[in-house]
């Protein structure tokens, strides 16, 4: 499942969430041409892995957000689990490559 996350509910999708499996985290922008790349590789990974959240968060929505972690490059993934960023990468990855890292 693909889900769009605001720093209201970043602790409940993510850092929650990743106690019980991987969260996928997406940082990204509309005008972005990458991160347009990478989106149906993310719709695909959340579609055929139920057992890994996918989240997206946009960057000119959620500024705050991206300083925290920072996100200086989109698209940035970052992968949380029991609240920990375990991985992470920038830019536009294949989808073995992404799901490699989250696993």
């Amino acid at each position: 499942m693909l889900k769009h996350v605001t720093k209201d509910t970043f602790v409940n999708d993510v850092l929650e969430a990743s106690k019980t499996q991987p969260v996928l985290v997406d940082f990204w922008a509309s005008w972005c041409g990458p991160c347009k790349m990478l989106s149906p590789i993310l719709d695909q990974i959340a579609a055929e892995n139920p057992g890994i959240q996918v989240c997206k968060i946009n960057v000119d929505e959620e500024p705050d957000l991206a300083g925290q972690f920072q996100v200086m490059s989109i698209p940035t993934l970052l992968v949380f689990r029991d609240g920990k960023i375990t991985g992470s990468s920038v830019g536009v990855r294949p989808k073995d490559a992404i799901l490699q890292m989250v696993k």
